[in-house]
């Protein structure tokens, strides 16, 4: 109907899920990035849960996933889960293409033929997994089947690996008493938000332009009272746009403002109370985004400490476990967090430019060069064995990557958002996928883009550059001595628990306790692993390490917007 008064190829808000508008916010990455570590080998053969509310784009996510799990994994997707057990190991049998044709109507045969099927496939070195998409309609009985079915195993590992997406009832579901051996099986949990306000104008900005707009006709006003109107649920954000965009052309108008999309809300969801346009919610939104970002850098402006204190350089360190620490290499400062400009384009004919306000200079590059990719795929372990100021060090680096013990290095493959790299504030190697993964190297997140590749001259890209084919994978390597303990516990001594509590003297908040791993510092340790998404179970190991030392790494640092403008 509005398609050519508005420029547009296609509809740019259809509720029916294209991969073509697909938009991944951070926490929607972040989301991504549980499933994907779920299937792998993160998921140790449990479940992974993912819950949201409705509309917040949890099939979508599921049909990502689906387009980007290893090669060697078997999916079985089950899209009702209002069946009975039976029902559903036949249908998992089916979707496996296990022939069920004879005693589908015995559950006894349904689990030994799933089973050959699970040993057939765990021998070719390949591994299965179960998606149950709304799991919070599945009935206690058919939940409890399915904990069974994760009793499947060898003697070393098990055979299967499920993935329950619901609504938030499901959480509740599980928290029964009766269901609580499978809660405890669960090993990743997250539950998707709705959009925020700069989350939703950047949503509806990326539909417009994938739709083929070359302006986008919502006002900023619109955009807010679309996001008051939503709540930032993308499911109803497409329908209320919609629903704007149909009213703008049956008044003739070029631009959509906040009565359009507060008319639309009131069409579209009768049952709320009506609003009218008012300018006071705009203006209390901005306010508090802006004692957020200041809070928030108030939080995590440290000031700059000296290097050479804490973490032992593997390449002159024996023994860690000496009376004296040994001095240890590369610590630093934690960058101030940078705030990801808001979307906010140009106001050009009444209308908002898709392109950002911070691109009018000179435009960043929206594509990456093949050619200069593949060289930079080449080169990504030598570029970051020098940024370790260790030239000859790259094919230790990439063996400690790959798994290798005793390199001087160790190394996290990591799924996350570029908050949570900026968090560590260190460069690391992005996984790009498609057509074939590709290595490329972080030097910094800028206000306007990203920079990539060669450490003497990185080049500056958008964002969107990257992320088109980024879905949160990336690897950081660092330093560490050959026997630095695997893990450290509380009531443990030592140099190495020394350092660590030297390390988290300079954590956010800093420990201002003993010298001992105690209680007392455990529990500081839970509170920390807890702030920083990580597993809280009180144990230093490689992960949480990390995350310990990364604010004490002086060089080398993700280069951050003021230290490229000064």
């Amino acid at each position: 109907m509005y398609l050519q008064f508005f420029g547009l190829n296609e509809a740019p808000f259809s509720i029916t899920p294209d991969p073509a508008f697909v938009f991944l916010s951070d926490a929607h990455r972040d989301a991504l990035a549980h499933l994907l570590y779920g299937i792998g080998q993160g998921g140790a053969g449990g479940f992974v849960q993912l819950t949201g509310e409705v509309g917040t784009g949890k099939t979508t996510l599921c049909r990502c996933l689906l387009e980007q799990v290893p090669e060697d994994t078997r999916i079985a997707l089950i899209l009702n889960p209002l069946v009975t057990p039976r029902e559903l190991l036949a249908g998992i049998c089916e979707e496996l293409g296990i022939d069920v044709a004879g005693f589908s109507d015995s559950n006894k045969a349904l689990v030994d033929a799933l089973n050959a099927f699970l040993l057939q496939e765990h021998a070719a070195g390949r591994r299965v997994v179960v998606v149950i998409d709304e799991a919070q309609n599945l009935s206690p009985e058919a939940l409890e089947q399915v904990r069974l079915l994760t009793n499947l195993e060898t003697a070393k590992d098990k055979l299967l690996q499920i993935v329950l997406l619901g609504q938030p009832e499901l959480r509740t579901l599980l928290q029964r008493k009766s269901l609580r051996q499978l809660a405890q099986r669960i090993t990743a949990r997250y539950h998707l938000a709705p959009l925020g306000p700069g989350e939703t104008a950047a949503y509806v900005r990326h539909r417009m332009k994938v739709a083929g707009a070359r302006q986008n006709p919502f006002k900023r006003s619109a955009l807010r009272a679309l996001y008051q109107r939503s709540e930032g649920i993308p499911r109803l954000i497409n329908i209320i746009a919609d629903r704007s965009l149909v009213g703008a052309y049956a008044e003739e108008a070029a631009t959509v403002g906040a009565r359009l999309v507060n008319a639309a809300a009131n069409e579209v969801q009768p049952s709320e109370t009506r609003v009218r346009s008012s300018r006071w919610p705009g203006m209390i939104a901005t306010a508090s985004a802006i004692g957020l970002l200041a809070v928030t850098l108030a939080l995590f402006g440290l000031p700059q400490i000296s290097g050479d204190r804490f973490f032992p350089d593997s390449r002159s360190v024996a023994n860690v476990d000496q009376k004296a620490p040994p001095a240890p290499s590369q610590p630093g400062y934690h960058s101030p967090v940078i705030e990801e400009p808001p979307a906010e384009g140009l106001a050009v004919a009444g209308y908002e430019s898709l392109e950002p306000a911070q691109a009018l200079p000179a435009a960043l590059p929206s594509s990456l060069d093949e050619t200069w990719l593949d060289n930079q795929h080449r080169r990504a372990w030598r570029m970051l064995a020098d940024l370790w100021q260790d030239s000859a060090g790259a094919p230790d680096i990439e063996a400690a990557c790959d798994g290798a013990p005793g390199r001087g290095y160790s190394c996290l493959r990591e799924y996350g958002s570029w908050a949570r790299v900026q968090r560590l504030g260190l460069p690391v190697l992005l996984v790009l996928q498609a057509p074939e993964p590709r290595y490329l190297l972080l030097r910094g997140l800028t206000d306007r883009g990203l920079l990539v590749g060669d450490e003497a001259v990185p080049l500056e890209v958008s964002r969107e550059a990257v992320e088109s084919r980024w879905l949160g994978e990336f690897i950081l390597p660092w330093p560490q001595a050959d026997d630095w303990p695997a893990e450290i516990r509380r009531g443990e001594t030592g140099s190495a628990v020394d350092i660590v509590l030297e390390m988290a003297t300079f954590a956010d908040p800093p420990w201002e306790g003993g010298v001992e791993f105690d209680d007392q510092f455990e529990n500081w340790l839970i509170a920390f692993q807890r702030r920083h998404g990580l597993k809280p179970d009180g144990i230093v190991g490689r992960v949480t390490l990390l995350y310990l030392m990364a604010p004490t790494i002086t060089e080398p640092r993700l280069i951050t917007a003021e230290e490229e403008n000064s």
